[in-house]
């Protein structure tokens, strides 16, 4: 078996993370040129390529990115062995990123992350953006997951994959004591104002569509992008607004908010959109496993 030329690892490291050959060379004083040379050699080594370049940018492939978590725990041993030696703690934990839609209710973040959070061997990374930013991250193997709550567009050549991890409810839900029941859907969303999810949520295009059928044309008191913004201002006004329960979990718990009524023939879906990959993350396996477990 070959062994592993840890110099060429090295390079490969430092090119990585400095994101280019021109400050990987600076950085490890040497010329791009025999650096590009050390890091063929492992890429032939390894029979597979670890960058894409585009121009003069060097994108991570997914060998590259597998690589390189392998390099980060390489060289955080090498630290972490230093460290040992001179009485410092050290810390070694699996890195898990996770992307999630601006508009994602965190309830359901935070219960389809429940098994990683907590553990001390884990990194948890979440970050939020628009479902074209969180695809792009996705596909340049940035992140393991995104969590939305629609399945992408692709055609059938598309390594995307989309996994419905659960369907929520759809409700009507305000402060208690504001209206007395019982409540009429929909005819009394002529004469009380409603929050509702902007025009870009797919259960603000459904319950349009379900009130003009019915004739009814509501009094709306705001549209709200954000799930966590529409939750405050259900708290803090007269309106009903129109949430899954499990985004207003807490509130309903504890009285804060009453729930009016169930919107019949509405749901809301939650997806974690994942990529095919020769060399998953195993803790999204795992999580997947969990979620999907009984649908």
């Amino acid at each position: 078996m070959a062994t592993l030329n840890y110099h060429h690892l090295r390079y490969f490291w430092a090119i990585a993370h400095e994101g280019s050959l021109t400050r990987a060379a600076e950085r490890l004083n040497l010329s791009q040129s025999a650096l590009s040379v050390q890091l063929g050699k492992l890429e032939l080594q390894l029979g597979h390529p670890l960058f894409d370049r585009a121009g003069k940018r060097l994108i991570l492939t997914e060998a590259g990115r597998i690589a390189l978590n392998y390099a980060d725990t390489v060289f955080q041993a090498g630290d972490e062995l230093v460290s040992t030696m001179k009485g410092r703690p050290v810390d070694r934990r699996q890195a898990f990123r996770v992307g999630a839609l601006t508009t994602l209710s965190r309830n359901f973040q935070l219960e389809f992350l429940k098994p990683l959070v907590g553990r001390v061997d884990v990194e948890l990374i979440i970050r939020s953006g628009t479902m074209r930013d969180l695809l792009t991250q996705l596909e340049a193997h940035a992140i393991d997951v995104v969590l939305a709550n629609s399945p992408p567009q692709h055609d059938a050549r598309s390594d995307l994959r989309s996994h419905l991890l659960d369907q929520q409810p759809v409700a009507l839900v305000r402060r208690p004591g504001v209206e007395p029941v019982p409540f009429r859907f929909p005819e009394d969303l002529r004469s009380q104002p409603v929050l509702l999810p902007g025009l870009d949520s797919e259960i603000r295009v459904a319950f349009d569509r379900i009130l003009e059928l019915a004739g009814v044309r509501p009094i709306i008191f705001a549209e709200v992008d954000d799930m966590a913004m529409l939750r405050l201002l259900a708290r803090d006004s007269d309106g009903l607004a129109l949430v899954p329960p499990i985004v207003v979990r807490d509130e309903l718990a504890a009285g804060l908010l009453v729930e009016v009524c169930s919107v019949p023939n509405l749901s809301e879906t939650f997806y974690a959109i994942t990529q095919k990959r020769r060399f998953p993350n195993p803790l999204l396996g795992e999580l997947l496993l969990r979620a999907t477990d009984g649908k």
